[in-house]
């Protein structure tokens, strides 16, 4: 009868809200144990050990593996441990568990500057090859956050009379490489559930690296196995935000909506444009294991938040939220040569985009000419096209900078949709360059100048969204008897 509960980078940086909304329920006490919490590290934190999610400015692993000569990656690691102790101080003051929570993450810090020290003169030797290891400095560095923030919650709930216990699956200093769900399994084969609260690491270490196949989702693949090997109730992620019809920020928060359900197949289109509920391998397993997601707001516990289920179709068509992505990279290729030969031309296209890691958020064609809308940064585009011209010598390329947007429902299968849509975005004077829409029938895409994007989300919403009267949420997810304590 147990949840496994996610908590967000953002909301892991104010203690006192997770303490007061989530660890301890509004109206219901009875409820603190029976929960485990899997947590991000601290806002800001993974970016500087790693490379802004957004931006790409380069952290500790972007300036090791790019330029190890100037040693800039030393000077970025002091100005993290000295971010680190500043968070350390705003949590435990002038207590004594300050000087035990920096020589907690002192101890990481200085055995990572060991380790990236002594491959570094490794690698002076021609016979070792940076880029061999660079993975294994990446997993390294990405666990050192959630450590941080998992140690330091559970020594605050310990402090204030709660039975805490931390739970590292960080597998730091470990001499046995397990497999991801080996590593659960043993960490909780002697857990009570009944008289402890497990605080875990959002990184898990594991054989085969869970940031090889996941790269930042990793928390939500530690989370979502966790929930299926143990067989939860449910699943909960706590946000800042709530999930709602669109982002309240462009659509004025009087008119965004909350949504009360939704499925996993809305949460993967959220996905693809980078706004993730929960990242897609993680929602798999919960869908094939029929494990209820909850996204809850934790500024805003007694709302009952998002339920996300695999079989939840709206009672009425329409359309739930509408949800886009700016900085979008349309990559256009037309060749005479490809008329009948399109299938050879996609799979080598595709496999350059794979390996230079950009990501897909769509894609059209026609006899002649391939067009994928990327979601990465220029320079991987530059690169792209360049070895793209070089193996299509004779094609025409193209680059032009666009923005997408969705409108996405559970079930937008109604005659006259995709025409609405047009039509709201046409009234505001906004010109579509591309549109798509598969006969799966939950979303319809939009794609724009990147200049007209916060005007399409302001119009879908307006003409699909605010025309009905959804009141406090779309779908009201009201909690099950099976989790009412």
């Amino acid at each position: 009868m147990h949840t496994i509960e996610k908590i967000g980078g953002t909301s892991m940086s104010d203690y006192p809200s997770v303490r007061d909304n989530i660890i301890h329920k509004p109206g219901n006490q009875k409820s603190l144990y029976q929960r485990v919490f899997v947590v991000s590290a601290y806002g800001g934190i993974t970016d500087k050990l790693l490379e802004h999610k957004k931006s790409g400015q380069p952290g500790i692993y972007a300036l090791f593996a790019s330029s190890m000569e100037d040693k800039s990656w030393l000077q970025a690691l002091e100005q993290l441990r000295s971010e680190m102790y500043a968070i350390n101080h705003s949590l435990f003051g002038e207590s004594s568990l300050l000087a035990l929570a920096n020589d907690f993450i002192d101890e990481r810090l200085q055995q990572a500057q060991k380790c990236l020290t002594d491959l570094y003169s490794l690698c002076m030797h021609g016979h070792f090859a940076l880029n061999a290891h660079l993975a294994t400095v990446r997993e390294m560095l990405a666990s050192i956050g959630e450590a941080h923030s998992a140690w330091n919650m559970t020594e605050l709930l310990k402090r204030d009379g709660i039975n805490a216990c931390y739970i590292d699956l960080t597998g730091w200093n470990t001499e046995q490489h397990l497999p991801l769900d080996d590593r659960i399994r043993n960490a909780f084969q002697h857990i009570n559930l009944d008289n402890q609260l497990p605080i875990v690491t959002g990184y898990a270490h594991s054989e085969d690296g869970l940031m090889s196949s996941f790269d930042r989702g990793y928390s939500e693949m530690t989370f979502s196995r966790l929930a299926v090997l143990t067989n939860a109730r449910e699943a909960i992620i706590h946000k800042e935000f709530h999930l709602s019809t669109a982002d309240p920020r462009l659509v004025g928060e009087e008119n965004a909506v909350p949504i009360g359900r939704t499925n996993y197949d809305v949460a993967d289109q959220l996905a693809n444009l980078g706004m993730e509920a929960i990242h897609p391998k993680a929602a798999k397993g919960l869908r094939q294991n029929s494990v209820p997601l909850r996204i809850k707001n934790t500024f805003e516990p007694e709302h009952t938040g998002t339920l996300i289920t695999g079989d939840y179709v709206s009672d009425t068509p329409c359309v739930e939220i509408i949800a886009g992505r700016k900085g979008v990279y349309a990559l256009e290729l037309f060749d005479q040569d490809m008329v009948g030969n399109i299938d050879n031309y996609d799979q080598e296209i595709m496999a350059l985009i794979k390996r230079f890691r950009a990501h897909v958020i769509s894609k059209d064609m026609n006899a002649n000419t391939i067009t994928h809308y990327l979601a990465t940064n220029l320079k991987t585009v530059k690169r792209i096209q360049s070895a793209l011209q070089e193996r299509f010598t004779e094609a025409e390329l193209d680059q032009k900078k666009v923005a997408v947007v969705s409108a996405i429902g559970s079930d937008i299968k109604v005659p006259g949709m995709l025409a609405k849509a047009v039509s709201a975005i046409a009234n505001d004077n906004i010109s579509v360059l591309a549109i798509h829409q598969s006969m799966r029938q939950v979303d319809m895409q939009f794609v724009i100048e990147e200049t007209d994007y916060e005007m399409t989300v302001k119009s879908l919403h307006r003409d699909l969204v605010e025309v009905h009267e959804h009141g406090n949420a779309i779908c009201i997810a009201a909690y099950s008897t099976a989790h009412i304590n």
